[in-house]
């Protein structure tokens, strides 16, 4: 990262000064035109690589300005901090000290990662960090120990994904601003969880995106799905790279946030010899010794590509973990029956067993969606780099009606949901009211100004469900209550069949904590085991004398599965199917003696966990 000294802009350097500094090579002279709360212009300095800058004294925090360009149109800071009044209006001079409180935080490792992706305007009725900070005792409570915020950088209007975020160093106005963040990580420290935070560096949005007024940002050499690609690899890319690379360690350091979640990584079109997420990843590894405490990037990415979180030491580009889509199709396709769209892929057992025993399902294989073969190898890969989930923004909001499961499968399927992502050796993710069955969905909403720009997003949404045979009207993103509609109903966590699936999820963070077999995650240390005709999936998982065996009835008509064991006494630790999780109760006893093999008669959509009686050891070949 570049000195203090040459930060990018508004620096507040104390007694009623500011440093300045923007990256503006398109203009010839760049002035700090102060607004409020006195009226003043200051010409900036510029270098030879077109970075303007100066020291301006009688300038305090809350002060607002622009940058005006040649002498014409102004614009505000595209490394603002805060735009308090918005995308158009003018940036606002920040004080960045802040009483920090979390000097013995040092982090957590990715192993003891159960990650709770959260929209902070959805999250509760007031939509602030202040109200998210409000409910994090209660989910440390439940057994999470991370949050990941979905994106908070400066969006238009109030309303908003935060994928259309404009200035990606400033924090969302509405929100609580960069104050309102950092007293969230705070908080958040001192409940002992980790804070991940979505950032978007594959494009930026198009209402109040001004940065192609200042430099060549954008590339129309590539496209996104969302418009021009951020120019990483053409020229002047390096301070392109600069300018996000400083964005990401900001939020790390200056904002304590412990790990970033890069959005559709595959969209950073790039084919230089050092990649942007390679130097990303270098750079966050110089700033984590530095720093003293543990610090991750996550990837979201399609590509199925191995080389994202691959050390560098075997040509990979370095990211500690990724998303695993794979593992989310294998299993909605299984609760659910769907196959439109990119889940005609799957829905076989064996394409979860398989997404179980490596990571991704597609590995070089023949993808009949795509029609082409897709991914490769991650058999490799540690299990603590795959991110899985049964929910999340996306796959909820990115349908039509915004469904969650909970409006698309029976109780018994939320239960056997639950139990597929918190037993697996995978780092577990559970979107915002899952653990009790939320029922409001989760819409695609925005506040754009632009009339036009509004018709556009109706319309692409019509557009991007054309190959889903989903029925019903498009909900419209810019109608306010398309986001009153996505707000939770917290409440409904303490009653009937929500509080009994809150229960059980919490039971299942609580073995997934106590059990050394489920604390362990290992791919290796374990045997997968498919039961096709009867849509089972059986799997034993084992660690330093401690074994578990846990059996899955993905089907709709009841299973007998024989499995071979070792000899010895298993004890029963959880049945979704008792009658205290509202099940209609199984035939399964509460211990089991295995001579090399048991059968398991287990009711439909169910899932049984067993763990061997202590001082047990053996193998089955």
């Amino acid at each position: 990262m570049v000195g203090e000294d040459r930060l990018l802009g508004a620096t507040y350097l104390g007694n009623d000064r500011c440093r300045f500094v923007v990256w503006a090579p398109l203009a010839r002279n760049v002035d700090v035109h102060l607004v409020a709360p006195e009226d003043r212009l200051v010409r900036l300095q510029s270098d030879a690589r077109g970075y303007h800058q100066g020291i301006v004294a009688g300038v305090q925090p809350g002060a607002r300005y622009f940058f005006r360009l040649d002498s014409g149109a102004e614009r505000p800071d595209p490394a603002s901090r805060f735009q308090p009044d918005g995308v158009h209006q003018a940036s606002a001079v920040v004080e960045r000290d802040f009483p920090w409180e979390d000097q013995a935080w040092f982090g957590l490792p990715l192993s003891r990662f159960v990650i709770y992706e959260l929209h902070v305007g959805a999250f509760t009725p007031e939509g602030t960090f202040d109200a998210v900070a409000g409910r994090l005792a209660d989910l440390r409570a439940l057994g999470v120990t991370a949050i990941e915020l979905m994106p908070v950088a400066q969006f238009p209007g109030t309303r908003n994904w935060g994928y259309d975020g404009v200035y990606p160093f400033a924090v969302q106005n509405s929100y609580g601003g960069p104050s309102g963040l950092k007293q969230l990580v705070n908080a958040a420290h001192r409940h002992g969880l980790t804070v991940i935070l979505d950032v978007v560096y594959n494009h930026l949005g198009p209402e109040g995106n001004y940065l192609g007024s200042f430099a060549p940002y954008f590339t129309d050499r590539y496209q996104t799905p969302w418009g021009w690609a951020v120019n990483v690899d053409g020229p002047r890319s390096d301070d392109v790279r600069r300018y996000f690379v400083e964005n990401a360690l900001t939020w790390l350091d200056e904002f304590h946030v412990d790990a970033l979640r890069l959005d559709a990584v595959e969209s950073i079109r790039d084919s230089s010899a050092f990649p942007f997420l390679e130097q990303l990843a270098v750079a966050v590894a110089d700033l984590e010794i530095r720093a003293n405490r543990r610090l991750y990037l996550f990837a979201e990415s399609d590509l199925n590509d191995a080389r994202v979180i691959r050390s560098r030491s075997i040509g990979g580009m370095g990211l500690d973990a990724q998303w695993n889509d794979d593992f989310h199709h294998a299993l909605h396709a299984l609760l659910t029956g769907e196959r439109d769209g990119y889940y005609q892929d799957f829905g076989d057992v064996e394409h979860l067993a398989r997404a179980w025993r490596d990571g991704f399902v597609y590995a070089g294989d023949y993808s009949p969606y795509r029609q082409r073969r897709h991914g490769n190898s991650s058999r490799l890969n540690p299990a603590e780099q795959f991110v899985v989930c049964a929910q999340n923004h996306d796959q909820v909001g990115n349908r039509m009606l915004g469904e969650r499961l909970s409006s698309l499968v029976p109780f018994e399927g939320l239960k056997l949901a639950a139990s597929a992502v918190l037993l697996s050796p995978f780092v577990p993710l559970l979107f915002m009211g899952e653990e009790y069955g939320e029922t409001a969905p989760f819409l695609y909403f925005t506040s754009h100004l632009d009339p036009k720009l509004a018709v556009a997003v109706r319309e692409g949404r019509r557009a991007e469900f054309e190959s889903f045979r989903w029925q019903g009207e498009v909900p419209d993103p810019q109608d306010k209550s398309t986001f009153d509609r996505s707000k939770l109903q917290y409440e409904l966590r303490q009653d009937g069949h929500h509080r009994t699936l809150y229960d059980f999820y919490r039971e299942l963070l609580r073995l997934r904590k106590s059990l050394p077999a489920l604390a362990h995650l290992s791919k290796e240390d374990q045997q997968v085991i498919t039961f096709p005709k009867q849509c089972g999936l059986v799997v034993r998982r084992y660690h330093d004398g401690d074994e578990i065996l846990v059996a899955f009835n993905f089907g709709d008509a009841p299973a007998e599965l024989d499995v071979l064991l070792p000899a010895g006494d298993w004890r029963k630790v959880l049945d979704s199917s008792e009658p205290r999780w509202l099940g209609s109760g199984g035939s399964i006893p509460e211990r089991l003696r295995a001579n090399g093999e048991i059968r398991l008669a287990l009711l439909p959509q169910t899932c049984v966990l067993f763990a061997r009686e202590a001082g047990q050891s053996g193998s089955v070949a």
